[in-house]
């Protein structure tokens, strides 16, 4: 799940676009601190399930890695999660991003998020 501030893309090419762009140009990149409503989605998906490096029995945590604000640099997050939460967990994360006024998209099954039966 790729999450980012800015206007939402008007179509799946242009948020594909968008991801790509934003992966480029963050991922990989070394350290760059979260911008405040990046740390602040984080904060809000942290307050629905628990950071994998809080979780003693990996089983409660549905993220694939930890601690989830590493996968956060900038105005970009493209976090994964594990494959039998996904459909719970991606359905919440697409909320609380459109609740934060973020754009989510999902560049495995190349949807903008969420979509309209999810809200």
């Amino acid at each position: 799940m790729a999450v980012w501030g800015g206007d939402r893309p008007a179509d799946i090419a242009a948020a594909l676009t968008a991801f790509k762009a934003l992966y480029d140009r963050y991922i990989g990149k070394g350290q760059i601190p979260p911008t405040p409503r990046i740390r602040a989605y984080v904060g809000a998906l942290l307050e629905r399930w628990i950071d994998l490096t809080e979780d003693d029995d990996d089983e409660r945590s549905p993220w694939s890695t930890g601690p989830l604000i590493k996968e956060a640099p900038g105005a970009f997050i493209y976090f994964p999660m594990v494959y039998s939460r996904c459909e719970e967990v991606s359905a919440g994360a697409a909320r609380i991003a459109a609740d934060h006024g973020l754009v989510c998209f999902d560049p495995q099954l190349g949807l903008l998020r969420p979509a309209p039966e999810e809200l």
